[in-house]
C-alpha cells in the first residue's frame, strides 16, 4: 500500500545540512522515479553511521500512526527493531544483556556519548543520564570476529556502539568508540573515555589482509551495524 522499504548505506544521513546529500533530499527524485502521486515521508530509519532498513510512507495518516506505534512500544520496553553487527572480538557469553547509563560528555570541545555504570537517582530524574539496555545473541563467530543480533530495548544516540565496547567487542568500522577497548598480550580490557581519545580503529594484520585493506584505507571502513528488521503492528 502506502509503505516503501529501502536499504540505506552507512554514512548517509536522514536529514542533512543544506547542500549535503541526505535521504530527505533524495525523496522528491525517488517519488518521481516511482511515479507516486503523494510525497514520501520517513517513518523509521537507522542513524547516519548505520546501514539498513528505511521505512517510507506516502500516506501522512499511516506515517503518524506508525511513528506513534514505535513511540508507544519503546515506552513499554518493547523496542521493535533488530540489528546485526560484525564485531572485532567474540563475546564471552553466547547471549545476554548489556545495561548501563549513558550520557553526553564534552571531551576536547567534542560531545561524546559515555557510559555511566551506576547512575544516581537525581541524574536519572534530571535526565542527565539515561538507563539503557540492549539484548544480544551471537549468530556466528570465526577467527576472532563475530556476527551479533542486537535488540535495543531503549533508544539513545550511539547506544549500540557503546554497548559493544562494554562487551569488549567493538563493531567493525567503529572509529569513534573502539579506542576504549585496549589489549595487553591479546587480552582485551576497557579504558576510561578520558584515557582513550578517538582515532581510526586499529585492526591486526591478519584481519586487514582478510578485508583486503591497507592501514591507510582503514578510515574509509564503514560501521558494520545494520538495521535488519522492523516489527509492524
Amino acid at each position: 500500500g502506502a509503505l516503501l522499504a529501502l536499504n540505506k548505506p552507512a554514512g548517509l544521513p536522514v536529514l542533512g545540512c543544506p547542500g549535503e546529500l541526505s535521504l530527505d533530499a533524495l525523496l522528491p527524485a525517488l517519488r518521481q522515479r516511482l511515479g507516486l502521486p503523494a510525497e514520501l515521508h520517513v517513518v523509521k530509519a537507522p542513524a547516519r553511521e548505520c546501514s539498513g532498513l528505511v521505512l517510507l510512507s506516502s500516506c501522512y495518516h499511516t506515517t503518524k500512526q506508525l511513528q506513534q506505534f514505535f513511540t508507544n512500544a519503546r515506552r513499554r520496553g518493547q523496542y521493535p527493531a533488530m540489528y546485526r553487527a560484525v564485531t572485532v572480538g567474540v563475546p564471552m557469553e553466547a547471549e545476554g544483556e548489556i545495561s548501563t547509563g549513558l550520557s553526553w560528555q564534552n571531551q576536547d570541545e567534542t560531545a561524546m556519548v559515555v557510559p555511566v555504570p551506576a547512575p544516581g537517582r537525581r541524574s536519572l530524574a534530571r535526565k542527565e543520564v539515561k538507563s539503557t539496555l540492549t539484548r544480544y545473541r551471537v549468530l556466528g563467530a570465526t577467527e576472532g570476529c563475530a556476527l551479533l543480533q542486537l535488540q535495543p530495548k531503549t533508544a539513545f544516540p550511539e547506544q549500540l556502539q557503546v554497548h559493544l565496547t562494554l562487551l569488549l567487542c567493538p563493531a567493525l568500522g567503529d572509529h569513534k568508540h573502539s579506542s576504549r577497548v585496549g589489549r595487553v598480550l591479546g587480552v582485551p580490557f576497557l579504558l576510561t573515555p578520558e584515557a582513550a581519545p578517538t582515532h581510526t580503529q586499529v585492526l591486526d594484520k591478519e584481519l586487514l589482509t582478510r578485508l583486503e585493506l591497507s592501514p591507510q584505507q582503514l578510515h574509509h571502513l564503514p560501521l558494520h551495524i545494520h538495521l535488519q528488521e522492523l516489527m509492524l503492528p
